[in-house]
């Protein structure tokens, strides 16, 4: 059944958040500007135009399936084609994307051939499909992964790790899984919080991956020591937190994100919920914004929830940017590689472009798909003409063209006057033209002080080789005039005064 898009009632959604630990009014009425918004440098709260539209949003009759989705918790694109974990129905749905607006039905697959005992699914939470046709598939409730080719026929199987450092008591339930350009595949299995599980292209686990780093209270923990047993099992543990999902980037690296985080860990910092991780395992995520990369600054009551952002799942666009999504307000957070937040929008509700429950989220070039686990539906979003704006910018300056890149930001800027990126964005595009006092004066209107003192320092470099030789003059008369004139006076003197000159 589609949804009538209300931009006004939209904003009434994504706006909820007016009750919770420090929160920003939210007094816009929106009728102009959407549900769009960001932060500006002083933390304030700035709508803007929408910098995506919705596409339609797509139940299973509007895509040819006669059994509507079921709790459907995975999504993978790969090229044309969309792949969605049906999990409640024990299947997976195949569509083809042939316009903007069509999806055809390619297939469902609800079995596999060959030699294998157990040839349906239970519960199949994810799936990773390579270029080279191969498909990876979370298949839960049988406890393995699978690996099949284009026609459905079995391939391998990944199981529970056989070695001492897997807990051989633990039920294996991989969750979430990513698959590298060398085959090597990366599971986040429920209830396993030493990282991902990692296995080699052959099948073979070659261990955790990503394990994020135990972090806890001195006095807590010093309490834990004299504490009585029923109060320490009353206590958290002190372990590593578990992924909720991944995502592979272009690079090769992978996006992880979890939900497991306090307000307490996320005011202080040490609740990270999302990662860009190396092949070390290391968080390399890059975070220059005024903000730590967490989704919203403000907690209100959203989707009977109190609290910071819950990332459910992530997904990187091909120029560096990326996407999280907050599964309990449905709101998508986009943020370039920098870790500056470009736009959020999004909401809790029935209209377009909110959601009930998402459990995740791929893209489609620029374009966005989320799946809603509980409104059982795909929504599809493409970037309005401003958002194409900020795309087009932030490509034009990667690629070196400054110039055209700082008129691009021109016209974002035309189309939203609060926005401190494009300030940014045009200040930069100065700076890299060598042009540093004109660019001295975009940075300083959005206090970015990092940039202005770049620009500064080479605006000042700049200003002393163009004066050297006035300054060497300055130098010559400060220092070496005085010595002459002084000079002269003595041998004046000793003229007036030698004998020779006398009658």
């Amino acid at each position: 059944m589609k949804r009538s898009m209300n931009c006004l009632a939209a904003l009434i959604f994504s706006v909820s958040l007016l009750a919770g630990s420090t929160v920003a009014a939210y007094a816009d009425d929106g009728s102009e500007r959407g549900y769009t918004y960001n932060y500006d440098y002083w933390g304030d709260v700035q709508y803007s135009p929408d910098a995506y539209s919705t596409v339609d949003v797509y139940t299973a009759a509007d895509l040819g399936l006669n059994k509507g989705f079921n709790a459907p918790a995975g999504l993978y694109v790969q090229g044309d084609d969309v792949y969605i974990c049906d999990t409640g129905n024990n299947r997976i749905v195949q569509l083809k994307r042939e316009n903007k607006n069509v999806f055809k039905l390619i297939r469902v697959i609800d079995e596999i051939k060959g030699d294998v005992e157990v040839r349906t699914f239970l519960n199949p939470t994810d799936i990773c499909v390579t270029k080279d046709g191969y498909l990876y598939i979370c298949d839960k409730g049988n406890n393995r992964i699978l690996k099949l080719d284009d026609d459905l026929n079995f391939v391998m199987m990944f199981q529970k790790p056989d070695n001492v450092v897997f807990d051989q008591s633990a039920v294996f339930l991989p969750n979430k899984l990513e698959v590298d350009a060398a085959g090597r595949v990366y599971c986040i299995a429920d209830n396993i919080n030493k990282g991902m599980i990692k296995y080699d292209a052959e099948g073979t686990f070659t261990g955790f991956y990503g394990a994020s780093q135990v972090t806890y209270n001195f006095s807590d923990y010093m309490w834990k020591k004299f504490a009585s047993k029923a109060q320490r099992a009353a206590m958290e543990s002190f372990v590593p937190t578990e992924y909720d999902n991944i995502y592979m980037d272009t690079e090769g690296f992978i996006f992880a994100c979890t939900t497991n985080v306090s307000d307490r860990g996320m005011d202080t910092g040490s609740d990270v919920p999302i990662r860009r991780l190396n092949l070390m395992g290391q968080n390399i995520l890059i975070q220059n914004g005024n903000y730590r990369v967490m989704g919203d600054l403000y907690w209100g009551l959203g989707g009977g929830y109190k609290g910071p952002s819950l990332i459910t799942d992530i997904t990187a666009l091909d120029h560096g940017i990326y996407f999280a999504i907050d599964k309990v307000r449905g709101r998508m957070f986009g943020y370039d590689k920098q870790g500056h937040m470009l736009y959020a929008f999004g909401g809790n509700g029935n209209l377009n472009g909110s959601f009930k429950l998402p459990s995740a989220i791929d893209h489609m070039g620029n374009d966005l798909l989320v799946l809603d686990s509980q409104d059982a539906s795909l929504t599809v979003f493409t970037p309005t003409e401003y958002g194409n704006l900020i795309y087009q910018a932030i490509t034009e300056y990667d690629a070196g063209d400054y110039t055209n890149s700082g008129k691009t930001w021109e016209k974002v800027k035309a189309q939203n006057g609060n926005y401190d990126l494009a300030y940014v964005g045009i200040g930069t595009s100065l700076m890299s033209q060598e042009k540093y006092k004109e660019a001295m004066k975009y940075f300083e209107l959005k206090w970015d002080t990092k940039n202005y003192s770049k620009a500064f320092k080479q605006y000042r470099k700049a200003w002393v080789e163009e004066h050297i030789g006035l300054l060497f003059t300055g130098v010559i008369l400060l220092f070496v005039l005085p010595t002459l004139i002084e000079r002269g006076k003595k041998i004046k003197y000793q003229i007036d005064t030698a004998e020779i000159f006398k009658e």
